[in-house]
């Protein structure tokens, strides 16, 4: 049976309704060497009542059963517990990977497998990330936390070409600065922030993609749009990049997403814009997030097929001798 634990707390539980797969945030957190300290830490600042699901994988030793989920349950009010293969994600739950496994996600449930390779490195963690990213979009989210390796440095690329945000531990807060430190030199890291600020920076990041509670009346003014012009214009004055003709789609979705990042919050793109003037390093990283590589090179196989088929078998029948 799955470990279950939950911490006492004076106040009782309230009861919410289970929701569908992208209707709330779930932060994949990873660590290896260190971890549990970096665990219990992030936990004990972490509310209770985020409306966000945790899902924990640590480096464990596959030959032996884990304690984490009893280890951590007195640091946090939230329910504890150890993954199974099919367990609904729920809000406000903590998931603890087993070890000797890989754990990712579907549909919105928890699903557990054997490794992908009995010998060499086994990166758990990159698992998780590209099928939380597949599976919840810009609502999946990242962090890294102490560890040696390189483990979620190619995950996080997923996470952060869907539109989720990926955080890392300041690298000199950290109990092993490995993990934090290939993430950041990645350059997908959106945040690098001490391990009792990463709270704050989750909680602004659900607030900020929490649906309007009001309904009907007329809809807000596309602020965004309307200064976009400006906003290109300073990138282009002010980097060594020239963002008029990209998709104005695009550019307003990741200009919204640095938004929901910083101080000025969604939707005040005035004071964004304000920002934007005054912080280079805020410029810098709008640009960068505008720069986001794509690694699926190949994205249209029918052509690859038929270059494989016709073309390339013509080009060395006809070459001369």
């Amino acid at each position: 049976p799955a470990k279950t634990a939950r911490a006492r707390s004076s106040t009782p539980p309230t009861r919410r309704a289970r929701l569908t797969p992208g209707d709330f945030p779930v932060v994949a957190i990873g660590a290896s060497a260190g971890g549990l300290d970096a665990y219990r830490k992030l936990l004990e600042v972490l509310p209770a009542d985020t409306g966000m699901a945790f899902i924990l994988v640590q480096h464990l030793d596959p030959n032996h059963e884990s304690m984490m989920v009893e280890l951590l349950a007195g640091n946090t009010p939230m329910i504890v517990r150890q993954a199974t293969d099919g367990m609904t994600i729920e809000r406000d739950h903590v998931y603890v990977i087993p070890p000797g496994v890989y754990l990712s996600v579907g549909n919105g449930v928890l699903r557990i497998s054997p490794p992908k390779a009995r010998h060499g490195a086994r990166l758990p963690f990159d698992y998780l990330l590209h099928a939380l990213a597949e599976d919840y979009g810009k609502r999946a989210v990242c962090v890294v936390l102490s560890g040696t390796g390189g483990d979620g440095s190619l995950g996080l690329r997923s996470v952060k070409q869907r539109g989720g945000l990926v955080i890392a531990q300041e690298p000199a807060d950290a109990g092993y600065d490995g993990m934090p430190t290939s993430a950041i030199e990645t350059g997908g890291v959106d945040l690098v922030l001490a391990i009792e600020k990463i709270p704050g920076a989750l909680v602004n990041y659900a607030r900020q993609l929490a649906p309007p509670s009001g309904r009907g009346g007329p809809q807000p003014k596309d602020e965004t749009s309307d200064r976009l012009s400006e906003i290109v214009a300073l990138l282009r004055s002010k980097t060594a990049h020239d963002f008029t003709l990209y998709k104005h789609g695009t550019l307003k979705r990741r200009i919204e997403r640095r938004m929901m990042m910083t101080a000025g919050g969604k939707g005040n793109v005035s004071r964004y814009l304000e920002l934007l003037r005054t912080d280079p390093n805020e410029l810098d990283q709008l640009a960068k997030d505008l720069l986001i590589n794509v690694t699926n090179f190949f994205r249209d196989p029918k052509v690859f097929d038929l270059l494989a088929r016709k073309i390339v078998p013509d080009l060395i029948r006809n070459h001369p001798q």
